[in-house]
């Protein structure tokens, strides 16, 4: 593994040195360091994981340079329908895990990025393939952006300076990540712990649980709160996952909200499962939450965009598809949008 593969992944993931440890049981996802999961079999991965799955990297038998793919599709989206929208619920997929929601006239943003790579370096990382598919100057105004998590793919600072210098939006995140943000120049930051909630005009925003971790270096793990969020308008109601594993935490989201209308979904990141299992749910896992939700439709989203883990680059969709048809449901729940295409429902 060269010192760029190292800096990246390292850095990207947060992954802490040390060997395989499990967390301690607690009644509570609070700990004396920081936060943790409140799955009793969720195993923490160490930087030697990291050097084995860089070696096994060498053997895969397709490659993950975009080039070797056809290219993705991306919706040119200049914007004007989504100015003049003030009612309508829509989605458009930005990119990764940035999507613009559209709820009872407010514009949410999710984990917004629009840099070229998701590293603490401009010049080494995890490289853009896919351009955003709407440039911030196109947008809406933005009332409000939700952070699931510090992680560099979903904490974009530049990202989030342009987007304060434009719009000065309220920027909800979990707890422990307040005083990053202000100290880049963000003004209305509020801090959430899961169940929190939030209220603007006519839309409530509760931070919900995922099964995850933090950390933007080598010795933070954990220290601030990751998480999902709930967006509940007058008649809709919209789940936005961030990155998580699966676990129970779906089910009992869906019993404290039980009319979700779209389900965000990460479906890629994934391989080897060995890895990303814990933190990342595989296409199949992704179906399996969303009928945990009981939600009506699925958005995916956390593919396409950034090359960050071992699957073929163009499997995620296809993947998702194969697992709805196993599980019975409808393919037409399933809403994959091209990166700059909006969907209203």
């Amino acid at each position: 593994m060269n010192w760029k593969s190292y800096v990246s992944f390292s850095l990207l993931f947060g992954l802490s040195f040390g060997s395989f440890a499990q967390s301690t049981v607690l009644k509570s996802h609070h700990s004396p360091s920081g936060f943790q999961n409140p799955n009793p079999s969720f195993q923490k991965k160490g930087f030697w994981n990291v050097l084995v799955w860089q070696w096994d990297r060498f053997f895969l038998p397709y490659s993950l340079d975009a080039k070797s793919y056809p290219d993705f599709p991306v919706v040119k989206n200049d914007g004007k329908e989504l100015k003049s929208n003030a009612s309508k619920l829509s989605v458009t997929w930005v990119g990764h895990a940035t999507t613009l929601v559209q709820i009872d006239g407010i514009n949410v943003l999710t984990d917004p990025i629009w840099s070229e790579r998701c590293s603490p370096l401009s010049f080494v990382g995890p490289k853009r393939y896919t351009p955003p598919g709407i440039a911030i100057r196109d947008l809406p105004k933005i009332d409000v952006i939700i952070l699931s998590h510090n992680h560099y793919d979903h904490t974009d600072l530049p990202t989030l300076k342009q987007l304060e210098e434009k719009f000065h939006p309220l920027v909800l995140t979990g707890l422990g990540n307040k005083k990053l943000l202000l100290n880049e120049g963000m003004q209305n930051v509020k801090e959430m712990d899961w169940w929190e909630e939030w209220k603007l005009g006519s839309l409530q925003f509760t931070f919900t649980p995922t099964q995850h971790f933090s950390g933007r270096g080598i010795f933070d793990r954990d220290e601030t709160l990751w998480g999902s969020f709930v967006i509940s308008g007058k008649q809709e109601t919209v789940y936005f996952a961030g990155d998580t594993g699966y676990y129970s935490h779906f089910k009992e989201i869906a019993s404290r909200f039980p009319n979700i209308d779209v389900a965000i979904l990460p479906i890629g990141a994934t391989e080897p499962r060995w890895l990303m299992k814990p933190v990342h749910v595989d296409p199949k896992e992704a179906v399996r939450s969303f009928s945990d939700l009981k939600a009506k439709f699925l958005v995916p989203m956390h593919y396409m965009t950034f090359v960050l883990s071992d699957e073929p680059l163009d499997s995620p969709v296809p993947r998702t598809k194969e697992a709805m048809k196993e599980s019975g449901i409808s393919e037409s729940a399933l809403v994959p949008l091209k990166i700059g295409e909006s969907r209203f429902f």
